[in-house]
């Protein structure tokens, strides 16, 4: 496992000399998730399934990023600390030009918090546009493949602190969940007919959608188990991809060179 937490400066060039130029960066939140998950549940599914996935894959693993764009969940539940879309946007492209300055040719972003994707897509549009050859690519882990997906949205379509989550807490990190709390923390959804994206205060009582009343370990182990199987084969995939064409993205057609 290369996690570049525990390399030295020698050891990841090394690896990157050797052909390891594929990293994965995990980027989950810190926001509140209902009465009964602690804040940090993005970021613990988000490090421990990258984790996992890196032993079984020639990548290098790189320090999770603890806050995303979590701005929509407001202020009125405390323990969510957010980063403006901006701001997580300039992170990205911040990390990305260090990540392509060492010899990395591949990035993967595997987010673990729905609303960082908008700012994770402008920022993949500006680094590859920037660095010609440069690949960066966006993994969101409750949405890994079709199982995945509707494991996750099984109890809404704006799910939060809800069966799956609640599910995978219970299998991984049991300190995140207080079960006491399971039989009150349920919430609907409420979106289904709304036109608007409306911030979490004015769609859910307690900061939850859907249903953690029925999160079982066993469920959670189960869907661990899709998610990593999933990742890690999309991981092991990935470190053979080039582009399908070898074309400068500067390359004008001024040059009159049309063909190459």
């Amino acid at each position: 496992m290369f996690d570049l937490n525990n390399m030295t400066w020698e050891e990841v060039a090394d690896a990157v000399q050797s052909g390891i130029q594929t990293a994965v960066l995990p980027i989950g939140a810190t926001e509140q998730h209902g009465p009964h998950l602690g804040c940090g549940m993005d970021t613990a599914i988000a490090h421990t399934l990258c984790s996992d996935a890196t032993e079984k894959s020639p990548v290098i693993l790189l320090p999770t990023l603890p806050y995303g764009c979590s701005i929509g969940h407001s202020k009125r539940w405390p323990g969510t600390m957010a980063l403006s879309p901006k701001t997580l946007i300039d992170v990205i492209c911040d990390l990305g030009e260090w990540i392509q300055s060492a010899g990395i040719r591949r990035l993967i972003i595997v987010n673990g918090h729905v609303t960082n994707e908008a700012p994770l897509r402008c920022a993949l549009e500006m680094l590859r546009a920037k660095h010609d050859g440069f690949m960066v690519a966006i993994a969101n882990t409750a949405q890994l493949s079709d199982r995945v997906k509707q494991a996750h949205f099984e109890d809404g379509d704006d799910w939060h602190a809800n069966d799956a989550e609640t599910g995978l807490m219970m299998a991984l990190h049991p300190e995140i969940v207080r079960e006491d709390k399971l039989n009150v923390a349920d919430d609907p959804d409420r979106t289904d007919d709304c036109v608007f994206s409306h911030p979490v205060n004015r769609t859910s009582l307690n900061g939850t959608t859907g249903k953690p009343s029925v999160a079982t370990i066993e469920k959670g182990q189960q869907l661990y188990q899709w998610m990593l199987t999933d990742l890690t084969s999309l991981l092991n995939k990935a470190v053979k991809e080039e582009s399908p064409l070898d074309r400068s993205y500067h390359q004008s057609v001024l040059s009159g060179d049309f063909n190459q």
